[in-house]
């Protein structure tokens, strides 16, 4: 297996509903284990993510998993996902979807660099910086 590097985010209790909006936003496979598959099924928790990984036709591979039980969820805003490249129907497409239920903090726009840019949070918290290069001719 090639060297990666990819977003892991942390969720309280919601990284399955989380990897499932990402999934419809994105497409792709998403594998979930739980907590309860590899320990006591009965136990407070059991359902929560232990690990999940999301896989995109793009080649994006985003992982995230809940709190595990017993130790404190802290939300953090020291992140960002960034999605960048020059096809621009695919990333507004994106866009669309990432604000649903969430805020735009910067509107996808043409910046003074010559590319759209804009940054959004989407409705489980997740900070998102969305890049369109113009496409060269």
């Amino acid at each position: 297996m090639v060297s990666r590097l990819n977003p892991y985010i942390s969720f309280g209790d919601t990284a399955q509903v989380a990897l499932e909006f990402y999934r419809e936003v994105f497409g792709g496979t998403l594998s979930v284990d739980t907590f309860g598959k590899f320990g006591d099924k009965d136990a407070p928790g059991a359902e929560l993510v232990m690990h999940g990984m999301l896989e995109t036709p793009s080649g994006f591979t985003l992982m995230a998993s809940d709190t595990p039980p017993g130790m404190e969820y802290k939300s953090g805003s020291s992140i960002s996902i960034s999605l960048s490249g020059d096809e621009s129907a695919e990333l507004h497409g994106y866009w669309d979807k990432l604000v649903e239920g969430g805020a735009v903090t910067v509107p996808l726009e043409k910046q003074m660099w010559g590319d759209e840019f804009g940054m959004c949070t989407d409705k489980f918290g997740v900070a998102w910086m969305v890049n369109i290069t113009p496409a060269h001719q």
